[in-house]
């Protein structure tokens, strides 16, 4: 039984599929190039008047809205077997990057001026123009060894820089949070319910303790399976038989 299983040949995705899973990769690499040249326009092209007349959120935030939150299409994917990415960590990505956006920058006007914001999007963008370009490049089998490389190896400093950013919106939005009491619902009503947001705030931040870690060595442990292995540590190996 168990040889007839190995030997049963992996199922090829069909055309359908493969054309809007490369259609939503690709769609996503424009949309996060876009971001970037934002921000790029935002502090180096654009002049200090354009800056002192718009905030940097005010400016990005249509792209923003528009592309992270499709990020949500991607725990669809996952759950559904389309990709082979782990379902429970692409869930806690996303979420927590979709937390940033509507429950934190878009909830609150002190993350809407953290200066977490553009560190956070920085990250985000140049990690999800190489990670969406990666998996568009894979459908049609053309993925260059550099994009490979970029993919797995980039995360080692965008990672923190991406949750040093989202942890100062964070930040800046419990602040607001706890003078207003902005988004809370307090006893008595008629719910008979209480909801505070400032917690809320608080419980997501201190989730990034336990949660960060396990996300940071997985993807070590995909660039020592992607990048550390094979032919490459073959190759050294025989090099070294060859010396001595």
């Amino acid at each position: 039984m168990s040889q007839s299983k190995s030997a049963k040949p992996k199922q090829e995705q069909g055309f359908l599929t493969k054309a809007y899973l490369f259609g939503y990769n690709a769609s996503q690499v424009v949309g996060w190039s876009y971001i970037l040249y934002q921000l790029a326009n935002y502090y180096f092209i654009a002049g200090p008047e354009f800056r002192a007349s718009i905030t940097l959120w005010d400016y990005t935030k249509l792209a923003v809205i528009v592309f992270q939150n499709a990020a949500a299409v991607e725990i669809v994917n996952a759950s559904l077997g389309l990709v082979k990415s782990n379902p429970v960590i692409t869930t806690f990505q996303v979420l927590s990057r979709m937390m940033v956006v509507i429950g934190v920058v878009m909830a609150t006007p002190t993350g809407k001026v953290s200066p977490g914001l553009p560190i956070a999007l920085l990250a985000w963008a140049v990690t999800e123009i190489i990670r969406y370009g990666y998996y568009a490049l894979n459908i049609v089998k053309l993925v260059p060894h550099i994009v490979v490389w970029l993919r797995y190896t980039t995360f080692i400093a965008l990672y923190p820089i991406g949750v040093t950013g989202e942890l100062l919106c964070f930040w800046w939005a419990q602040s607001y949070a706890r003078t207003n009491k902005v988004w809370s619902t307090e006893m008595p009503n008629s719910l008979n319910a209480t909801f505070s947001y400032f917690y809320l705030l608080w419980i997501v931040m201190l989730l990034y303790i336990p949660l960060f870690p396990q996300m940071y060595l997985h993807m070590f442990a995909q660039r020592k399976k992607i990048l550390g292995g094979g032919s490459a540590a073959s190759s050294s190996k025989d090099k070294s038989k060859k010396t001595h």
